[in-house]
């Protein structure tokens, strides 16, 4: 055979095969649908949603040198703290590498109770809440998130107790 044929042929071959392997990888490289890059939410509570993986690495660095590691079969809604982090998934491949954060929310609300109040902490950080009479301290409070609390009072100032 002629030199040229052999390597029109051999070039078809590697041309071909590189071919089908640039669309195996994009095939098989886990799809991220959410959250987003750049994600920012009040809520701890966060759906990961993806296709073609079945573990998922959430981490607060970039590295994931001590990443959190959930097999899953299905998208999953995971609750967090405050914080900034990243997430990956991995299946035949690794996907690309989210970030996303989870603001810090400081809610106190206030519920008649009787002749008191039932402080309630509605953010997702723990409250410390001072408690006031007639504008002097009488007392102080630590709510957990989600706590709640009876107390007498007719002010009451909540910081965060981190």
């Amino acid at each position: 055979m002629d030199k040229k044929i052999i390597l029109g042929i051999d070039f078809f071959i590697l041309a071909g095969t590189l071919a089908l392997i640039v669309f195996s990888v994009g095939y098989v490289q886990p799809l991220l649908i959410a959250p987003q890059d750049g994600y920012e939410s009040n809520n701890g509570a966060v759906l990961f949603s993806f296709e073609k993986a079945d573990v998922i690495l959430i981490d607060d660095n970039i590295d994931f040198s001590s990443p959190d590691e959930y097999h899953v079969e299905d998208n999953l809604v995971i609750n967090l703290k405050p914080g900034v982090y990243y997430w990956k998934a991995v299946g035949v491949l690794p996907s690309e590498i989210r970030e996303f954060k989870i603001n810090s929310e400081i809610s106190l609300k206030l519920k008649q109770d009787g002749e008191g109040y039932e402080v309630v902490n509605a953010g997702n950080e723990r409250l410390n809440v001072d408690v006031y009479s007639e504008g002097k301290i009488i007392g102080n409070v630590v709510l957990d998130v989600d706590g709640s609390e009876g107390v007498f009072g007719d002010k009451f100032v909540g910081r965060s107790d981190e």
